[in-house]
């Protein structure tokens, strides 16, 4: 039995199904989600791709109109409402596949050993050629495709993918990230240790911002 055809979701639409996938497995203890801790997800600024601002009126939108095709179910009991995914009854993928797509809406095009890092806290795999089989899988589906390979960019040494829950990506998205200097060679740790980096200066940033704010404050000094 094949799936059934799902309609193009928008990027607020990708983005919850992602975090609810996300969480689900790096915050097991307090998933399903609550509705606020859904939109703090959404808007997080690190591990996202875009960065976006969606208001909780949007994301509640959002998973309304997921409920439909069944991508998302709320959970009873307790005084506040929490919601889950659906994705690998409602598409009927193995949960390595729904890993993938997952990171895809977060983080956007990358290549298989980009993803194969990325989904290391969603799912481990064994090496870059089974997180690439399962991206083969996906793109050969009978029914629709839900990833595409991307044509290779100038200078880079592998090709990127990207999902297709949205419809197929625009010519900007799949040239959106930087292109590597030719003979560049970064390797999977190098990548990851640069990613905790900007992670690391990302929330220093934030806490800067913060002490900036409060100190302006009480100087009554514009921040």
């Amino acid at each position: 039995m094949t799936a059934p055809r799902l309609p193009v979701l928008s990027l607020l639409e990708t983005r919850v199904l992602g975090v609810l996938c996300e969480k689900q497995h790096t915050v097991p203890d307090t998933y399903p989600l609550s509705l606020n801790a859904l939109v703090a997800g959404c808007n997080q600024k690190t591990s996202r791709h875009p960065i976006i601002e969606a208001s909780e009126a949007e994301v509640q939108a959002a998973i309304d109109s997921l409920r439909g095709p069944a991508l998302v179910v709320e959970s009873s009991g307790g005084r506040v409402t929490r919601y889950a995914h659906n994705m690998e009854k409602a598409l009927r993928l193995p949960s390595q596949a729904v890993a993938l797509l997952a990171v895809l809406m977060l983080r956007g095009p990358q290549t298989v050993g980009e993803l194969r890092l990325n989904c290391e806290r969603l799912h481990r795999f064994a090496d870059i050629s089974a997180a690439d089989a399962f991206l083969q899988e996906l793109a050969a589906r009978p029914d629709a495709a839900m990833v595409v390979e991307l044509p290779r960019q100038r200078g880079s040494r592998e090709p990127r993918w990207a999902h297709l829950l949205s419809g197929a990506p625009a010519a900007e998205t799949a040239a959106a990230s930087p292109v590597a200097e030719p003979g560049a060679a970064v390797s999977m740790d190098g990548i990851a240790a640069l990613e905790t980096r900007v992670a690391r200066l990302e929330a220093e940033v934030e806490g800067l911002k913060s002490l900036l704010g409060k100190l302006c404050a009480e100087r009554g000094m514009p921040a």
